[in-house]
């Protein structure tokens, strides 16, 4: 694999669950043992109830944009190359919500509420990157 030269995740005990299911293909966030709430990201206590007792689960990869912005400034030189780009707010079926970039689409025709899948591309050995796709079955 060739050198990624963009910002990498810092891969912890606490997230390691999401960035290996990146790396399997799936999609996942936790789930409170004590409630039942869906969270994304990781954390160590459920926003709903405090509970510390989590697992981690598997989603559908499937959800909604929920709001975008397109950035045209550059913040990091590895970047430089894909000005304008997309960071898009991702409702997934499941609930939780986390940001990506929507690709294969052009930025002028990203709209809310679209239908979108998760899509995974491994930058490094150990570093997998979810986006998203618009998702076809959606209009089917």
């Amino acid at each position: 694999m060739n050198a990624y030269a963009k910002p990498l995740p810092a891969i912890d005990d606490l997230n390691r669950p999401y960035w290996d299911g990146a790396r399997e293909g799936e999609l996942r966030v936790q789930r409170c043992l004590d409630c039942g709430t869906l969270s994304f990201p990781a954390a160590r206590h459920c926003a709903h109830c405090l509970g510390e007792h989590k697992e981690w689960i598997r989603t559908g990869g499937r959800g909604t944009v929920r709001t975008f912005g397109i950035f045209h400034r550059l913040y990091f030189p590895s970047f430089e190359a894909e000005l304008p780009y997309n960071v898009v707010l991702v409702k997934l079926d499941e609930g939780p919500q986390l940001y990506a970039n929507l690709v294969g689409v052009r930025n002028e025709d990203i709209r809310i509420g679209q239908r979108v899948r998760a899509r995974f591309e491994p930058v490094t050995d150990a570093v997998t990157l979810v986006k998203f796709e618009l998702d076809g079955e959606a209009a089917r």
